[in-house]
C-alpha cells in the first residue's frame, strides 16, 4: 500500500537532501491554486468569498490589506490549521482540505511558516529552536547538526547557536524563526506579518532574507500591512479587502494612492 508521501499516490515528497522535491505528476503544475475559496466565521460576513488565484513555483508574492481582511486566515488554510467552507486550495496538486489527518504532517514538511511573534522557546538555545523542526522527523544527529548550521549561516547567526533564544533581540529572534522555517528546505515559505514587531530598518533586513530565500527557488508568500515594504522593490501584490482580492502583478510603487484603481490590477 502506498503511503501519503508516495509519488504513485501524487503525494508530497520529503524536503531533505537527497531526493525529489515534488511528486513527478505535480512537477509541471503551479505550486498553489485557489479555486472559488470561501471562508466565513459568521453568517453573512465572509472573510474570503469566491477567491481564485494561481501562484507559480518560485514566485515572491505579497499579500496585503487592512486588519481583518483575511491575510492570516489565508495562511492558516494553507497549512491546514483551518479548512475552507467551500472551494479548493491545491498545493502541489493536492487538495489541502481533503487531506487525511495522517497526510497533514507531510503537507507541513513542505511548508515553512514564520509568524509575527516568533514562536520560539525562550529557554532553549538558538540551535535547539531550529533543530526541533528536523528532530521530529527522526533524522540522525549528525545530519541535524549540519543542516542547522547551514540554516543559521544563511540568516546571519552562524556563531549564535549556543545562545539562549530569550536573550536575543527581536530581529535576531525573527532570524532564528526564519532558520527554523527553512531548515527542512520547504517548497513554500509562508510569512505572517513577520516584520510586525520590528523597527523599519530591521523590517527591511528581514525582507531581504526572504528575498534571498526566494532567490534559491523557494516560493514565498509574505503577508504584511506595511505599505513601505511593498514599495521597496516592485513585486506581485495580492490585496485582500472585504472578502475580495485584487491581483497587482507589477507591484505597487511610491506615490500610488490606496489599493484600488491600478491600471495593472486584476480582480480575482
Amino acid at each position: 500500500m502506498h503511503g501519503p508521501d508516495d509519488p504513485k499516490e501524487g503525494g508530497f515528497q520529503p524536503q531533505l537532501r537527497p531526493g525529489a522535491r515534488f511528486a513527478r505528476d505535480a512537477a509541471s503544475r503551479p505550486i498553489l491554486m485557489f479555486e472559488d475559496v470561501y471562508k466565513s466565521y459568521k453568517p453573512g460576513s465572509p472573510v474570503l468569498r469566491g477567491m481564485n488565484l494561481v501562484i507559480e513555483r518560485g514566485e515572491f508574492v505579497f499579500f496585503t490589506g487592512p486588519s481583518g481582511s483575511g491575510k492570516s486566515t489565508l495562511l492558516r488554510l494553507l497549512y491546514r490549521s483551518e479548512t475552507v467552507d467551500d472551494g479548493r486550495i491545491l498545493f502541489m496538486g493536492r487538495d489541502v482540505a481533503r487531506l487525511s489527518q495522517d497526510s497533514v504532517p507531510y503537507l507541513r514538511r513542505n511548508l515553512g511558516v514564520v509568524f509575527q511573534d516568533f514562536k520560539l522557546v525562550s529557554s532553549w538555545t538558538v540551535f535547539e529552536n531550529v533543530a526541533i523542526a528536523l528532530e521530529v522527523l527522526g533524522l540522525p544527529q549528525r545530519l541535524i547538526t549540519s543542516r542547522v548550521g547551514e540554516a543559521l549561516d544563511r540568516v546571519g547567526l552562524a556563531r549564535r547557536g549556543g545562545d539562549c533564544a530569550g536573550v536575543l533581540s527581536g530581529g535576531e529572534q525573527q532570524r532564528v524563526a526564519i532558520a527554523r522555517a527553512i531548515v527542512g528546505e520547504p517548497a513554500l515559505i509562508l510569512a505572517d506579518e513577520p516584520t510586525g514587531n520590528l523597527d523599519p530598518q530591521l523590517a527591511i533586513d528581514i525582507l531581504g532574507l526572504f528575498e534571498d530565500i526566494n532567490a534559491t527557488g523557494t516560493t514565498v508568500l509574505f503577508a504584511t500591512h506595511d505599505r513601505s515594504l511593498l514599495e521597496i522593490r516592485p513585486r506581485r501584490v495580492v490585496v485582500l479587502d472585504e472578502g475580495k482580492a485584487v491581483d497587482v502583478r507589477a507591484g505597487v510603487t511610491p506615490g500610488d494612492d490606496g489599493f484600488s484603481g491600478y491600471d495593472n490590477a486584476l480582480p480575482v
